[in-house]
């Protein structure tokens, strides 16, 4: 059994392709969205999701949030007696939601296909395929979430030549492509993004503005503080985009603060990051070689773009009203569900081919002589150019710099600058040259192939004596090699994590916790529910627990609603 997962940076969610279609399977809670947070409580137990959540406020120090945007980088932080890479923070949060898969389905699940930002580089891609092993999963593929999203929208059953745009906010990343379909083929012509423009960064936005207003530094609150006023200023936000106008509530030490904004000045605040997602839009319609008149549809999809802002934006660019009537929240995960069938080739499901493109450019570092014949190194020179659809194969000829020269390094970069410094890099290939040659004679012919699966094989022949070398660039600088993945998957496998029956309980009390550090006038009375709860889940009667868990949180419901 395959299923669909929508790892993302504020939720995460999980689902398959059944009798009825794609069918999302809900957590311990029985929610769909499980918020995509590690904490670890004192017996050193890992706790994943809405509990989690809560306790980033009441317990800062031993909780984490939004390590998606860490994918591909070697960070590290510290939970308890252990640090956790990106990786492994996300291998858990892929735990818990095959954990819910299984209770949801009964069987055993081994293999997944998951989505990713579509302009996710290879570094990411492969540290999100790392993340599914050291979850005991076999990535059968890795979808492009707007990719993901025509497939929930239905797009690969339109008529052929049907051209879409997805504009995917999510909570950490932006994205968006261009697609057409034809003939059982969802091609994707363009892709463009920015991998640190999200949800988060408008609620940094939100943040500043009430700082600014109430003339608090930021740096002076505490930890528990700074979770109280994000929690607060994360509710605002959502009404914001339903009411127009919203405000805050909240207490500082001796001092009580009622603060207001409206969607007009919000959205004069958030200028320059709806300048940010203009590029985007723009670089993938230049490359898509299409003007806004030529687009059938535009979809919105991801949680953020619930904002008018941004459906007053695209409007602008594209003179019409997009589509979003499919939960925003679910549309990637319902997409990733239709992949999942058709890689496991449902029946039920017309073949589709689903095509990707090269997100980023690839090449290698030259050095040219200018006008005056003197050398100039750090130029980079494309091979492959961005947005070419794969798997992709292409090759150029070069030559040393000099004559005699006895060894030529090809270094491999990704990017988009034309100097390698302001560029990935990659890897590096040696070729050793013959002695006593002319620059001529010691050519080579470089070839750069990239697969479906992200791999990039970097293939050198001399042309002379077509002796070949070759570099496949399957692991990026910082990224766990095979030993690494072996090593960490047996340390996570004695990690102790609450198990999923008694989810329910640790998100109560999670959740009772939260409000004491959040609202002083209340904490006797909560100190006495807690110690309730307490002695109730000593009884370990689950008939009884269940009952007083419901009397709880009708409780905690009305405490939050009256103060």
């Amino acid at each position: 059994m395959i299923v669909g997962i929508d790892l993302g940076t504020t939720h995460s969610l999980v689902g398959t392709y059944g009798a009825q279609g794609p069918v999302l399977y809900p957590n311990a809670l029985g929610d769909f969205l499980t918020p995509s947070v590690i904490s670890i409580d004192d017996d050193g137990h890992i706790i994943v999701g809405q509990a989690a959540r809560d306790r980033l406020v009441s317990h800062p120090e031993a909780s984490v949030a939004t390590f998606k945007r860490w994918m591909g980088t070697p960070r590290e932080t510290r939970l308890g007696q252990q640090n956790f890479r990106p990786e492994e923070l996300s291998a858990l949060i892929l735990r818990s939601l095959v954990a819910d898969a299984e209770a949801a389905t009964g069987k055993k699940i081994t293999e997944a296909v998951i989505s990713v930002p579509a302009y996710f580089s290879d570094a990411q891609r492969k540290a999100t395929r790392a993340a599914g092993q050291l979850a005991g999963l076999r990535v059968e593929r890795l979808i492009n979430e707007p990719t993901a999203a025509a497939l929930a929208y239905g797009l690969q059953e339109k008529h052929d030549g049907a051209r879409f745009l997805v504009f995917d906010l999510g909570g950490g990343t932006f994205d968006v492509s261009v697609l057409e379909m034809f003939d059982g083929v969802v091609e994707v012509h363009a892709s463009a993004g920015d991998n640190f423009l999200g949800g988060e960064d408008f609620l940094d936005v939100m943040e500043a503005a009430f700082c600014a207003d109430e003339k608090i530094s930021v740096g002076a609150l505490s930890p528990q503080e700074h979770g109280q006023l994000r929690r607060r200023l994360e509710l605002a936000k959502r009404e914001l985009g339903a009411n127009g106008s919203t405000g805050i509530e909240w207490r500082l030490g001796d001092r009580s603060i009622a603060w207001r904004i409206d969607e007009e000045r919000f959205a004069k605040l958030s200028e320059s990051l709806v300048q940010r997602m203009r590029a985007p839009l723009e670089r993938a319609m230049r490359d898509a070689r299409l003007q806004p008149a030529q687009l059938d549809e535009i979809i919105l999809v991801g949680g953020a773009s619930r904002m008018p802002l941004v459906a007053r934006l695209v409007s602008r660019m594209f003179g019409r009203l997009p589509l979003r009537h499919v939960n925003p929240d679910q549309a990637i995960a319902l997409g990733a569900c239709v992949a999942a069938g058709l890689k496991a080739r449902d029946e039920r499901l017309d073949e589709v081919i689903l095509t990707d493109v090269c997100p980023y450019t690839l090449g290698t570092k030259v050095s040219r002589r200018d006008e005056g014949g003197k050398e100039q190194t750090g130029f980079f020179a494309p091979i492959i150019h961005r947005n070419s659809t794969v798997p992709v194969s292409r090759e150029e000829v070069f030559q040393p710099m000099r004559d005699n020269q006895t060894k030529l390094t090809l270094e491999i970069y990704q990017g988009e600058n034309p100097m390698v410094e302001r560029n990935i890099k990659l890897g590096e290939l040696d070729i050793p040259l013959p002695p006593h040659r002319s620059m001529a004679d010691n050519a080579v012919k470089l070839r750069f192939t990239y697969d479906i699966n992200g791999v990039l094989q970097v293939e050198a022949t001399l042309m002379a004596s077509q002796q070949r070398y070759e570099l496949v660039l399957e692991q990026n600088p910082g990224l766990l090699d095979p030993a690494d993945i072996r090593a960490r998957l047996e340390a996570l496998d004695g990690i102790k994590i609450h198990p999923r029956s008694k989810q329910e309980n640790v998100a109560m009390m999670a959740r009772a916790e939260r409000l004491y550090e959040e609202y002083v006038v209340a904490r006797t009375q909560l100190q006495q529910w807690i110690a309730n709860f307490r002695s109730v889940l000593e009884s370990q009667d689950e008939h009884l627990i269940r009952e007083h868990r419901r009397q709880f949180g009708e409780a905690l419901d009305s405490l939050e609603a009256s103060v």
